[in-house]
């Protein structure tokens, strides 16, 4: 399973969380929370989330650190995946990972 975690809940309703994940596949769940539930998150795998100023529109831009974290049967975040990792490193941290 996959599980995709938006920082912009004014923006990303479920509704809008499911059409998005739906598009990956079955496997891939879309979360979100309040400002307090995503601070808590990002502060304790080290990511980071910050809102641009907003438009005569209302419109923002959303910036935020990436990674994808591999965890094992009971939880624990074991690997963590950069999107610039050469894929046999990430091929090679995800073999570990599944031998958990």
């Amino acid at each position: 399973r996959v599980l995709f975690v938006s920082v912009d809940p004014d923006r990303d309703d479920p509704q809008q969380l499911e059409t998005y994940t739906n598009i990956f596949g079955p496997q891939f769940i879309g979360l979100t929370g309040t400002q307090k539930q995503l601070k808590d998150l990002t502060k304790t795998f080290r990511a980071t989330y910050g809102y641009g100023k907003p438009d005569e529109s209302g419109y923002y831009d959303v910036s935020h650190s990436m990674a994808l974290y591999g965890f094992d049967a009971e939880g624990q975040a074991r690997v963590l995946l950069k999107n610039d990792e050469a894929i046999e490193n990430i091929a090679a941290d995800m073999q570990q990972l599944l031998a958990l």
